[in-house]
């Protein structure tokens, strides 16, 4: 997540005051659709900011669906919604525009819409946040919004999104992406994290974990946290010739798990090995293992109280240290940070 460092008396003294003002005034969140863009990334955010108006028991914000024209939307689910008309919404200072993906065909409709690109392009530069949801960075990237800054889709679309538009660092690891005002979630369910990151900005952390605990999440993910994980590696590949192998290494990740090891497991050469995992998850075969790895650690360091070494041993790391490097890579963060942000219990033992 971006990090950004102001100095007393300058800076800080106006974002103090923008914060203030930001906590008390009404933000209107403008939820942006189209025809069969997808119902979660729209109605997932749109709960967490309504839970937020329960929760602080008045209304800090106003939610508003719309797409350009108006009138009804026929989503994914095959749910029609009535949506505002976008071109007649006149952009303010406090608004929130989260624009949602959706099936490949409509996403790319949406993208060369010139009302809707002209809209979020003039919006762009007034409204507080410009987000999108999964694939919803490809709109806000044809409107040029995303030009030069790091932005987050979902994985399956990574590849695409910096192919097309290669003045955008295409972050294929974090769930979002903050890079000033604009917000970008990679895919679905993380919208309702990015959210959740929002409100929190707005009206601090424990608001935001009250939302969050009355929609039974299970945990609030940071942007920094990876989308790949290995339980979607193993329902997207579960029918591909990888799903055996990686169910296998799944299950032996305190063996040495070398390429020509893995490969001969697959049943394949180390060169076609490669060139398949890269093909199918864009990830070389030692990323594959050093991310099942990490995910591995990760689920132990959570609900466990084990200690990091032995979290190491049976992650298949062997030390600590390397362990701990691992999780910057992934993460950004220490394991022993990421047990503070997300255990279950915090009485853990260290050793």
């Amino acid at each position: 997540m971006t990090r950004v460092v102001e100095t007393l008396g300058g800076p800080a003294c106006s974002s103090l005051a923008s914060a203030l003002y930001f906590a008390t005034v009404r933000r209107r969140v403008l939820l942006v659709g189209y025809e069969d863009a997808d119902g979660l990334d729209l109605f997932g955010p749109a709960e967490v900011f309504a839970e937020a108006v329960r929760r602080l028991g008045g209304p800090v914000y106003e939610i508003v669906v719309s797409a350009v024209g108006g009138g009804t939307m026929t989503l994914t689910s095959g749910i029609s919604v009535a949506a505002a008309d976008l071109t007649s919404i006149r952009p303010q200072a406090s608004d929130i525009v989260i624009v949602a993906g959706g099936e490949d065909e409509a996403t790319d409709a949406a993208a060369k819409d010139r009302a809707l690109l002209g809209w979020l392009a003039r919006a762009s530069r007034t409204v507080s946040r410009m987000a999108s949801v999964c694939d919803g960075a490809f709109v806000l990237a044809s409107a040029g919004i995303l030009d030069g800054r790091r932005a987050a889709t979902h994985w399956y679309s990574c590849e695409r999104l910096a192919r097309l538009y290669p003045k955008i660092h295409v972050d294929r690891e974090a769930i979002f992406v903050r890079d000033g005002r604009v917000w970008t979630a990679a895919g679905v369910s993380t919208g309702i994290d990015m959210a959740l990151a929002m409100v929190e900005e707005d009206h601090g952390r424990k608001v935001a974990d009250t939302v969050a605990s009355h929609l039974v999440l299970f945990a609030r993910r940071p942007g920094f946290q990876s989308q790949f994980s290995e339980e979607l590696v193993a329902q997207t590949l579960a029918g591909d010739p990888l799903g055996p192998v990686i169910a296998w290494m799944r299950a032996n990740l305190r063996t040495p798990l070398d390429v020509a090891t893995v490969a001969h497991r697959a049943g394949m050469s180390v060169r076609t090995f490669h060139r398949s995992c890269l093909q199918a998850l864009d990830l070389t075969p030692a990323k594959l293992v050093e991310k099942l790895r990490v995910e591995h650690a990760r689920s132990l360091l959570t609900t466990t109280q084990l200690g990091t070494k032995v979290i190491a041993a049976r992650s298949g790391f062997g030390s600590t240290p390397r362990m701990s490097r691992a999780f910057q890579r992934a993460l950004g963060v220490t394991p022993g940070a990421y047990r503070l942000m997300f255990s279950r219990d915090s009485g853990a033992t260290s050793s």
